[in-house]
């Protein structure tokens, strides 16, 4: 990803497959708020990133789109990421016997923080990845039985991007609500740069600052 053109363009191609505008902002490593944007700059047909971008400054907000594949494309530099990421998380105690990854893209991260880690496996599904229109809350997110349960055991939380920290914090209170208590929780990168999401604390290899000036 270059401009926002082509951020439209992945919207545009993602909604054609049929994914929700939660699963296209997990996707292009954005928020709701500018997935929908983008899906409806997509359909406006005529109407160019440009133009778009010439609006008054009151009107816009922004964001800040991450592209890790070059490290996902890659087993190798996957591994190495997630074993930077386990170090990071292992300062939190040598008890913790459950890794939880956060679907899709902390899944793989979190199998490999979970194998440096010596930990079991498991995965959450955020409500997210339901989401169309409206009010998230209505959707749930969700265990797959396919991979360990909580069990009310301690555990690491381990996703890709931090945007605005929900689906992070819907992660923790999932976690809670089955027993379990989150001791750490790690991520590449984190737009907000929050120390801590829900009283647990969370790791991130990049922390991005966003510095908005007036000359």
């Amino acid at each position: 990803m270059k401009n926002v053109d082509d951020l439209i363009d992945s919207a545009a191609e993602l909604a054609e497959r049929g994914l929700s505008k939660g699963e296209i902002a997990d996707e292009l490593n954005v928020s709701r708020e500018t997935a929908s944007w983008l899906v409806e700059r997509a359909g406006a047909g005529e109407e160019s990133a440009a133009d778009v971008q010439e609006e008054p400054a009151a009107t816009t907000s922004s964001d800040i789109h991450v592209d890790w594949s070059a490290i996902g494309r890659d087993s190798a530099r996957l591994s190495y990421a997630g074993k930077a990421m386990a170090d990071l998380l292992s300062k939190e105690g040598e008890e913790v016997d459950l890794t939880i990854g956060i679907e899709k893209a902390g899944v793989p991260l979190a199998t490999v923080v979970a194998r440096a880690l010596d930990t079991d496996m498991g995965t959450y599904a955020p409500a997210k990845h339901q989401w169309e229109e409206g009010d998230i809350a209505e959707h749930g997110g969700g265990f797959s039985r396919n991979f360990a349960g909580i069990r009310g055991r301690e555990c690491y939380v381990v996703d890709d991007i931090v945007t605005s920290g929900t689906t992070m914090a819907e992660t923790i209170e999932a976690i809670r609500e089955q027993g379990g208590e989150p001791v750490g929780c790690c991520v590449l990168a984190d737009k907000q740069g929050n120390e801590e999401i829900e009283g647990v604390p969370i790791y991130s290899l990049v922390d991005v600052v966003r510095v908005d000036r007036e000359d």
